[in-house]
């Protein structure tokens, strides 16, 4: 029997030396080997026909994952893609080989794809064609019944008592051929999903949450793109000291110079040019070359191989008018203001804001669920600075359709949100 198929141990086979203190200490046991070992890496067309015929003769929901290259590649591309079926065995894609994955998502019909934050892999999948008609997150569910630690590995300590290693989630999984330890890890991830799911789908259900968290998931697999950024620029780590418009052209066009030569050369951008270093140019506002490569974060062979680069960059913000400058305050948005401003720019809308807090702060407690997870921090926000009119029960419920809350949300928030703000404009 593999260590994936071993049951968990009691909780009261405890080592000798056991802290004596009264509490229960789980063990866990390391989960090492796939139960069908690592086979090779499907990256052709007929390797991967054949995973399509296995799995549409396969049975139950699809456990599935994937690896990015973040922090070495431009972008979010997907490099590896990890699925596995009851019947099916564990597949391991190479999407450089195999680019489109329709094929599977067909043979698989209306199954349920099992993912940890979902939200993390779809996209990727929907640029491969694969597309799932039902969706199960292990972490949204751990989420909803208010689990302290959601992340993959701590969840299936808990709840299936398997130690599962995450050495090799921060790797490069650009490289070719990937080592085999990091394909073992890589199955690893797909090996206890399916069990994982159904440990939450009980606990959901003994908590009245199973059309909750369906709700959520829907939601999770028919979000849409995220907008592109506003000044996407303006994240650059350190750009907050800076106070004049100048300077912060310089960020500008350092940024998207690198921008441009991380995707041309597909690494990524923080590789090409670190943050620090468009902050310290921006900072010392150099008018040459020579005055560039004094500066420590220029040092670098290979920054100071592009030195000339970097600085016609600088020298075309130094050269802007000032009409071209941008704002030191920042793009306009219509967003509320900081929440510290509310209470002298709009008293009534400080205090609503401080009535809704306490009220999804109380359902929080009482529903066991993160105050995240009953309404997100931006729509209450928002909901509280511009109320609808009316504020009643029926106006709070449209308004918060509008920003995206689903029902089981709205069917507890609503009414005691306009009932505490009735409350607020009574005092």
């Amino acid at each position: 029997m593999s260590s994936a198929a071993a049951p968990a141990p009691s909780p009261l086979d405890q080592p000798d030396d056991a802290p004596d203190d009264g509490a229960v200490v789980p063990v866990v046991v390391p989960l090492t080997e796939p139960s069908d070992g690592v086979g090779p890496v499907v990256d052709t067309p007929e390797a991967f026909a054949r995973v399509v015929d296995a799995f549409a003769r396969g049975t139950g929901p699809v456990a599935a994952d994937a690896e990015r290259a973040s922090g070495y590649r431009y972008g979010q591309r997907t490099y590896l893609v990890q699925v596995r079926r009851e019947g099916s065995g564990t597949a391991l894609i190479d999407p450089v080989g195999v680019p489109d994955l329709a094929p599977l998502r067909e043979a698989v019909g209306d199954a349920e794809f099992v993912l940890h934050a979902a939200s993390q892999d779809l996209p990727g999948f929907a640029e491969l064609g694969l597309l799932p008609a039902r969706v199960f997150d292990t972490e949204l569910a751990a989420r909803l019944l208010g689990m302290e630690r959601v992340g993959l590995a701590a969840v299936v300590a808990e709840l299936l008592g398997l130690g599962l290693a995450k050495e090799h989630s921060a790797v490069d999984w650009s490289t070719r051929p990937l080592p085999p330890e990091w394909l073992r890890y890589a199955a690893l991830d797909v090996e206890v999903l399916v069990a994982l799911r159904d440990v939450l789908a009980a606990r959901l259900e003994e908590a009245g949450k199973t059309q909750w968290a369906a709700q959520e998931f829907e939601a999770v697999r028919t979000a849409p793109p995220p907008p592109p950024r506003v000044d996407p620029w303006r994240r650059t780590s350190g750009t907050h000291t800076l106070r004049d418009a100048r300077r912060l052209a310089v960020v500008r066009a350092l940024w998207e110079a690198r921008d441009v030569n991380a995707r041309r050369r597909d690494i990524a951008p923080g590789r090409v040019l670190p943050d620090r270093a468009i902050v310290a140019a921006a900072e010392a506002l150099p008018r040459s070359v020579a005055q560039l490569v004094t500066l420590p974060a220029f040092a670098g062979k290979g920054t100071r191989r592009r030195a000339a680069y970097w600085q016609q960059a600088i020298d075309t913000a130094l050269a802007l008018p000032a009409s071209a400058l941008p704002s030191v305050r920042g793009p306009r948005s219509d967003a509320p203001p900081p929440p510290r401003a509310w209470a002298d720019r709009d008293p009534a809308a400080a205090a609503r804001l401080e009535a809704a807090r306490a009220v999804v702060q109380e359902l929080s407690e009482q529903h066991t669920v993160p105050a995240e997870n009953l309404l997100q921090p931006d729509a209450l926000r928002r909901l509280c600075w511009t109320p609808p009119d009316p504020a009643d029960a029926a106006g709070v419920a449209a308004f918060l359709r509008g920003r995206g809350a689903r029902e089981w949300q709205v069917g507890l928030l609503a009414e005691r949100l306009a009932a505490a703000f009735a409350d607020v404009s009574d005092r």
